[in-house]
């Protein structure tokens, strides 16, 4: 492919990348606020419980061959037929291991509901081995218009229904269709789109080949995702179901708004670093554009976020949910440093260096858990939230590392980089802070002036010295502007 052409994908990429995910974002966003008022604490955290159960088997499903897929270049009808029975098979097994490992797990928590729920949600192991093929052919085709069409009737979909049995009284078990609905519509919708089907063949050449890189890709998934949900097996062990859902409200919220751009990026970048392996300077320099882009809005916006939580949590979910406020502002100190995780993750995938990825992600992972453990003996739940912090920063300063190793974009450089927006964003938020202490208003007001002060700062920063990620910011929301230009002189009936 071109460099022409490949540039023209990877701009309608994000274009439809980012209608999917910030349309997905305003519809969790809504569904946040209605579902906190019909649903407690205790029913987030019932699912919030079994999520690191959920995630890790779901890990094995994929296995890494969906990466493999992406970063092989011409893959065959043989791999894709190999890779789509290998994972209904592993579907089967490990869904057999969580149906007889239910009761022991709700006993573990002692919430007996658990030992149903958990059993029920299994089943989207299924829906997940089905459709990984489809799904993986779209992406790397580039073809984000039908993922992104697909995922926002998707949503809309699931958030009917689960609001209507919300308000019905069904408590978990609507939050349990919503996680169901949204795999299994999506699935339902690729497999009659693609005209792919599988064949009745299983090459182990093609599986041998695809697990050299894929079998790292795995580990390093398995290791991410439990590494990432350890700090809600302790919270649910040792705390009640009330205080898991109060957190996973906080970290939902956090995640929502860390990763809502840096998810719109990396639908797009991996099948774009895949194609850009060989040429080392030109990935290191799309590194940059991305990083300088995604720290330009992601910075302020966590800012703001920590400056305005209370409020914000009080407008949006009611009193009910106070409590999640002093760990949302923590997980925000965390989000600065997770919004920038995929950029330098994807990178080292894409250019093959999988067993690298798997040691340090071992390390990392390691560490993160040390962190986590020592925080929670010595702090209890506030010293946990801030292992979670020291975590993610570390694992960024890994991933820059191995980035610079690897690629060739400095870890020195990169750092540099991004000081510029996030020393403008800290003044900007140290201001806004000490102004409305000054002012002593009342909840809503005091945050509605350090928002205008923060973006008001923020603004004439960006205006007045015209930063190298200000620069890179416009000319990547240029593509996404002249589209809604387009559509809104179409409506008007201008040509």
């Amino acid at each position: 492919m071109s460099q022409k052409n490949l540039k023209q994908k990877a701009v309608k990429g994000v274009v439809w990348s980012a209608l999917q995910r910030y349309s997905t974002m305003l519809i969790q966003f809504v569904s946040g606020i209605i579902l906190a008022r019909l649903l407690t604490p205790y029913d987030y955290g019932c699912i919030g419980m079994l999520m690191i159960f959920m995630l890790l088997a779901e890990s094995f499903i994929d296995g890494g061959f969906g990466s493999a897929l992406i970063q092989k270049k011409q893959p065959t009808q043989t791999d894709y037929s190999t890779i789509f029975f290998w994972n209904l098979g592993m579907a089967m097994l490990l869904y057999a291991v969580l149906y007889v490992s239910a009761p022991y797990i709700a006993q573990f928590y002692n919430i007996p509901l658990l030992c149903n729920v958990l059993r029920v949600q299994g089943m989207i192991l299924f829906i997940y081995a089905f459709n990984i093929v489809q799904r993986n052919q779209l992406q790397k085709k580039m073809n984000f218009k039908v993922l992104s069409i697909v995922t926002i009737l998707t949503s809309l979909t699931a958030l009917t229904i689960t609001i209507v049995m919300a308000y019905h009284g069904f408590g978990v078990w609507a939050l349990v269709a919503q996680y169901m609905l949204t795999a299994l519509i999506p699935a339902l919708v690729f497999w009659f789109y693609v005209r792919w089907r599988p064949q009745l063949l299983f090459s182990w050449q093609s599986f041998r080949e695809l697990f050299g890189f894929g079998f790292y890709m795995f580990l390093t998934h398995l290791l991410n995702q439990f590494g990432q949900q350890i700090q809600g097996l302790l919270i649910g062990r040792f705390y009640n179901a009330a205080t898991m859902g109060y957190y996973s409200k906080a970290n939902a919220t956090e995640r929502l708004a860390s990763t809502s751009i840096s998810k719109v990026m990396s639908q797009v970048t991996y099948p774009l670093y895949a194609e850009m392996q060989d040429d080392k300077t030109a990935l290191g320099n799309m590194i940059k554009k991305i990083t300088l882009t995604l720290s330009y809005v992601t910075f302020p916006l966590m800012f703001i976020l920590l400056l305005c939580a209370k409020p914000l949590f009080i407008l949006l979910y009611s009193e009910r949910w106070a409590d999640s406020v002093p760990y949302f502002q923590v997980l925000c100190i965390a989000g600065l440093a997770y919004s920038l995780q995929s950029v330098n993750y994807q990178s080292v995938a894409a250019i093959g260096k999988s067993r690298t990825m798997f040691v340090w992600t071992f390390v990392k992972r390691a560490m993160g858990i040390v962190f986590v453990i020592v925080g929670l003996l010595l702090d209890g739940m506030r010293g946990l939230l801030v292992g979670m912090v020291l975590n993610t920063w570390f694992s960024y300063f890994v991933n820059i590392w191995l980035v610079s190793k690897h690629i060739g974009y400095r870890w020195q450089r990169q750092l540099l980089d991004i000081m510029p927006v996030l020393l403008a964003s800290l003044s900007a938020a140290a201001l806004a802070y000490a102004v409305g202490t000054l002012c002593s208003l009342s909840l809503y007001a005091d945050g509605l002036l350090k928002f205008i002060i923060f973006v008001a700062l923020y603004a004439a920063w960006s205006v007045l010295f015209h930063p190298e990620a200000y620069q890179y910011f416009r000319v990547a929301a240029k593509p996404l502007f002249k589209k809604i230009k387009r559509k809104k002189n179409k409506a008007k009936g201008i040509k």
